[in-house]
């Protein structure tokens, strides 16, 4: 059974959470601070964690960042009453997968998590390289040259996706039926966001791969000559 770990520091909320959860057949794992959290992650591997962002002590984004630093690379679903875009950058940028704004429908919830934990065993040890990135399916480890490219789970998938079909469109709804399975519950705005956020880390490594916009379409990977 896959174990999911809650950390929420509402009662209420959390009771929700788990009961919610655990209905769509997963072990659940509750706590209500980031200490308990890390200590969990720390020893035990969990299919997936849902973290409230504002939690006493340590934020949600800081858990994130401490998981990260860990080398774990467990999906993350950050819950946050606040939508402000930079929020949600912020939310990306500390190492989560997906930001969910409360309030939110537990079937949406639900489908995120879904998302969140599939994996396709059958792309295990593809490795792609195009221009000087290359993404290794096996470690889910991206390099820009001899330059490590630190990538959260999902932002990988989709720079995978790009590179994969180099010079050619990849339509919003495309990447998210692929990496997220469903285009139904997910706010297309999210795609946005992690097209934003891999840009950022290409250019900050110099990379001669950029991500262009393709209007009314989607995006498409280029190489500089």
């Amino acid at each position: 059974m896959k174990s999911i770990l809650i950390v929420e520091d509402d009662a209420t909320m959390g009771a929700a959470l788990d009961r919610g959860i655990h209905a769509e057949g997963y072990r659940t794992v509750v706590v209500t601070n980031g200490i308990d959290a890390l200590v969990n992650v720390a020893k035990e591997q969990f299919s997936a964690a849902v973290i409230d962002v504002m939690l006493p002590g340590m934020s949600g984004f800081e858990i994130c960042r401490r998981v990260r630093e860990s080398g774990s690379t467990m999906p993350i679903l950050l819950l946050t009453a606040r939508d402000a875009i930079e929020d949600r950058v912020n939310g990306l940028d500390s190492g989560a997968d997906d930001y969910l704004t409360k309030p939110f429908s537990f079937a949406e919830l639900a489908a995120r998590i879904r998302a969140l934990i599939r994996r396709d065993p059958s792309e295990q040890w593809v490795k792609v390289t195009v221009g000087d990135v290359t993404l290794d399916s096996q470690t889910r480890k991206g390099h820009v040259g001899d330059r490590s490219l630190a990538l959260s789970p999902n932002e990988f998938l989709v720079l995978r996706g790009l590179l994969t079909r180099v010079g050619q469109p990849y339509g919003k709804d495309e990447i998210l039926e692929s990496v997220w399975g469903t285009s139904e519950h997910i706010d297309p705005n999210i795609v946005e966001q992690y097209i934003s956020a891999l840009r950022k880390k290409l250019t900050a490594k110099e990379s001669n791969v950029s991500i262009a916009t393709v209007r009314g379409v989607g995006y498409v990977a280029q190489v500089a000559e």
